[in-house]
């Protein structure tokens, strides 16, 4: 078994990173295959967290070698920020963490470009503000992309940036409606020595991954990818426009590490018991039911806040209809259910088994936003558990409700959960 991949089949932050590092163990190399730091994980290890956005959850594990591929988008503070935060944690990534030479690097004026874009009201998207979306632009576009091995070349960084800071400076008027102070003036000279500052840093990390992971498949170990933001905001088969700027299906591993597909044999789905979503973008099963309603508590308890933004996040029921649609697309073997003890204590529970849009019951998914925006949600409800389910560890000790909600997840999205997590830390899981 050469390749498994961790994938979200929601709209993100459905605690994959409590996966990969149960997995862990079982695998030599753990890889991100795309996103940015826009994709937050925080995994729990003896009562400690470690938030990472950047950098693979395998590099908590002594032993795992961890690869960020080229279809991740750079932010180099931020990188140096979380090696530099690992290693105040007594974790040393030196030697086992490597990063692609054509990853594609996020710079200020990315920032400030989604800063104005954003800025408007019309056509806001909800981003998380960190340049994802623009540096991607510019590595389609060709014309303006800078990719990390151009960091270890001086001379060339600086022509680069002489000619791309110019057009962003004029592109940045634009967006601003010409007004000086409503937006940053770059200098090329001044980006180019700050980013030759982190490329000393970086230059020990950077490699050919490509080349490293195809030499590891030969050499027979054993690899994990772990998808950032989940299948619902996939720039193809989400929920466009509002979705992230990347492939986050496994198809975007062949693209986005240099692995082809035939060396993944097993894809782990990983769905929350409820649902959240950050940012715009139409959400069937949403709880808008006040600051004293059930969505409310399910943040608080469930602490429903952006570990990259700290936004709230949106919050409503499980929705078969979507986590179907995304399993299907994912070729998902199984699903991992998580967070199942925040839904302690309510006596019932609803999961969404269809839509009805104009008049008509639909059981598949649209995810053309416009039409998705229109749909209502037909409920099925089932009996909640009101006891604290944070200190079971076998399936069968689970309240009979518990057990029911599970299994009816099970059976709406047609595959096998192979783990169930009742708490953060890494002990609170239930493997069935």
């Amino acid at each position: 078994m050469p390749g498994t991949c961790v994938v979200g089949l929601q709209w993100g932050d459905e605690a994959k990173g409590k996966i990969v590092d149960l997995l862990g163990n079982d695998f030599d190399i753990v890889v991100r295959y795309n996103g940015g730091a826009n994709a937050g994980h925080t995994v729990v290890v003896n009562g400690k967290a470690f938030k990472l956005s950047l950098l693979p959850t395998g590099v908590i594990r002594p032993g795992v070698v961890s690869v960020i591929g080229n279809g991740v988008v750079i932010y180099p503070p931020r990188f140096l920020e979380e090696v530099d935060s690992l290693a105040h944690g007594g974790i040393d990534v030196s030697g086992h963490l490597f990063l692609s030479d054509h990853a594609h690097v996020i710079f200020p004026y990315h920032m400030e470009e989604e800063r104005l874009l954003e800025s408007g009201s019309e056509g806001k998207i909800g981003t998380t503000g960190r340049g994802i979306g623009p540096c991607y632009q510019d590595k389609v576009g060709r014309r303006f992309g800078i990719r990390v091995g151009d960091l270890l070349n001086g001379d060339h960084l600086r022509e680069r940036l002489r000619f791309i800071v110019p057009f962003k400076n004029r592109l940045m008027m634009a967006l601003a409606n010409g007004q000086a102070s409503a937006w940053r003036h770059f200098d090329p000279e001044a980006i180019a020595e700050e980013y030759l500052g982190y490329a000393q840093r970086l230059q020990p990390y950077v490699r050919d991954t490509s080349r490293l992971l195809q030499d590891a498949l030969r050499a027979g170990k054993r690899l994990i990818f772990e998808a950032a933001q989940g299948s619902l905001l996939d720039v193809d088969h989400g929920t466009y426009p509002y979705v992230t700027s990347s492939s986050s299906l496994p198809s975007g591993i062949w693209g986005g590490a240099g692995v082809p597909a035939k060396f993944i044999t097993r894809i782990i789905g990983v769905v929350k018991a409820y649902t959240t979503r950050v940012g715009q973008g139409p959400f069937p099963t949403e709880l808008t039911d006040g600051p004293e309603g059930i969505g409310e508590r399910i943040r608080r308890i469930g602490r429903e806040y952006g570990t990259v933004t700290g936004r709230p996040r949106r919050v409503g029921w499980f929705d078969a209809v979507a986590v179907r649609y995304t399993a299907t697309l994912a070729g998902a073997d199984e699903i991992t259910v998580m967070l199942l003890d925040v839904l302690s204590g309510l006596p019932e529970l609803k999961i969404c088994t269809a839509y009805e849009l104009e008049g008509q019951r639909l059981t598949h998914f649209p995810s053309d936003a416009y039409q998705l925006a229109r749909c209502q949600p037909i409920y099925e409800t089932i009996p909640g558990w009101r006891e604290d389910i944070t200190g079971v560890r076998k399936l069968a000790d689970l309240p009979a409700g518990a057990r029911r909600y599970v299994e009816r997840i099970s059976e709406l999205i047609g595959l096998k959960v192979s783990v169930v997590s009742v708490g953060p830390d890494r002990e609170q899981t239930i493997v069935v």
